[in-house]
């Protein structure tokens, strides 16, 4: 039913130009296959018959662009690939930007600012039309996002928001407060913090956020502490350390290394006795260097802190699956992606990108318009469901089986 209604639209609006029909039905489609959560955020990605039917008339569009030499090209910077996570975002984005016609130029900075600058400014001299940038530390690329705004290059903030700047146009990614309260309420209900609270029960607890220079890490920080700190405040929850402030909690870039090192040495300073109910890690590759220095203290099986994460690693998954690592969200980079893309063929065909989002990210220079899409809490219990069920990851990627 959906499908003929698209094909009475075009031939009715058959005088119009194909761009414009391209562009309705993509409105149309996503508003169409969205479904709202309670929070007003939409964390459907495109119907496949829905995707495969636009795909076909921007094909037909790309045709004719490459008959006139107009296709259009565009850059997409990843930050890494020492994550799973960025190359698949990468692989997805290119895969669909693709389908839809258009060049992509990816490419990953290996933890390199540096790189990432060099590798931007070569797209912009290659004359891409937009930027999708995930950033290192967006505080260094003011200058070379100047140069994108000058050449008139639209530019889309990846996961990560461009800071400092005005040539930065929209922002994908998912809600980071949000993931910070899912992470905590996790914590809440996990060990019944309520009842604790009442019976004057305690826990210990320390904490593990993301990198500085990484502003989607102060959200989710913020949404933990939102709904945490009034444990911390009635003694139900105990840092020992004292370490619950973002700067005394976050490492640079995400390293897994610097994270084993630090619960070493909480392990001697503050837990000899290896009594650490709770470890509120905000990322997967926290996790591995967390359990190996766990490993180190002697504790394993139910000895085990609670711990957390983010990113749905496949490791993390096995971990999770073996009663090692407590939780991960599972953030779906396809969705992610296919609405990056949706925002580049906006921009690219004269319309405007959906955004559900106008106030939370202000990036010290303008609040830059979003779209924020949910996560998914996963543990033992639903991984199976949601991530092989899913078609996140085969059993077989996962256990090899």
């Amino acid at each position: 039913m959906k499908r003929q209604f698209l094909y009475v639209i075009i031939h009715a609006m058959g005088a119009l130009k194909k761009i414009t029909v391209i562009l309705l039905i993509g409105v149309m489609v996503l508003a169409a296959s969205c479904s709202k959560t309670q929070s007003g955020i939409s964390d459907a990605g495109w119907d496949e018959t829905d995707e495969e039917y636009l795909s076909q008339l921007s094909d037909k569009n790309a045709e004719g662009d490459t008959a006139k030499g107009e296709i259009k090209r565009v850059g997409v910077s990843m930050p890494t690939k020492t994550s799973e996570r960025w190359i698949n975002d990468g692989m997805n984005m290119q895969a669909k930007l693709e389908t839809l016609g258009y060049e992509v130029d990816l490419q990953y900075a290996g933890d390199d600012i540096d790189l990432q600058i060099s590798q931007i400014e070569s797209m912009i001299r290659d004359g891409v039309s937009c930027l999708v940038i995930s950033s290192i530390d967006s505080t260094k690329l003011v200058n070379v996002l100047e140069q994108a705004k000058k050449k008139g290059i639209a530019v889309i903030a990846y996961d990560r928001l461009l800071m400092d700047t005005d040539a930065v146009s929209y922002y994908a990614t998912f809600d980071n407060k949000a993931i910070g309260m899912q992470i905590a309420n996790y914590i809440v209900d996990k060990k019944k913090l309520k009842e604790a609270s009442k019976q004057g029960k305690s826990y210990t607890i320390e904490f593990f956020m993301g990198s500085p220079d990484d502003n989607n890490a102060v959200f989710l920080y913020n949404g933990v502490m939102e709904v945490l700190a009034p444990y911390l405040e009635n003694g139900t929850l105990v840092c020992r350390s004292g370490r619950t402030d973002f700067d005394d909690t976050c490492i640079l870039r995400y390293s897994g290394t610097k994270a084993r090192d630090i619960c070493n040495e909480l392990f001697r300073e503050y837990y000899p006795a290896g009594d650490l109910d709770i470890i509120c890690s905000s990322f997967d590759g926290f996790d591995y260097g967390i359990l190996s220095a766990c490993n180190k203290k002697g504790l394993a099986g139910d000895s085990l802190p609670l711990i957390t994460g983010q990113d749905a690693e496949k490791t993390a998954v096995k971990n999770i699956s073996q009663h090692k690592q407590t939780m991960t969200i599972y953030k779906d980079t396809r969705i992610l992606a296919s609405k990056c893309v949706t925002m580049v063929q906006a921009l690219l065909e004269g319309g405007e990108p959906q955004i559900n989002d106008t106030v939370q990210y202000d990036n010290h220079v303008l609040t830059v318009p979003s779209y924020l899409c949910n996560a998914v809490v996963v543990d033992e219990e639903n991984y199976e469901d949601v991530l092989i069920k899913g078609g996140y990851y085969t059993r077989e990627q996962l256990f090899g089986q």
